[in-house]
């Protein structure tokens, strides 16, 4: 799983920190968002649909295939 922001589309307003249930020990924000401990993530996607740039996208890895 992993969390892309957008660089061209974020403006660092920070909604998906403060609206985030874990958002202090996930997410940083300077001039543009950045997560950067996504071990706290719950996988809610509320940062993703709070964005009001729609700058914030949720990518979750395939599953491993069945062992045979």
């Amino acid at each position: 799983m992993r969390i892309e922001v957008d660089e061209d589309k974020c403006t660092g307003c920070g909604i998906c920190k403060e609206e985030c249930p874990k958002g202090a020990k996930i997410w940083d924000v300077n001039k543009k968002a950045m997560a950067t401990n996504l071990r706290y993530c719950h996988l809610c996607t509320i940062c993703a649909s709070k964005c009001p740039e729609d700058a914030i996208r949720i990518v979750r890895d395939a599953q491993d295939e069945p062992k045979k």
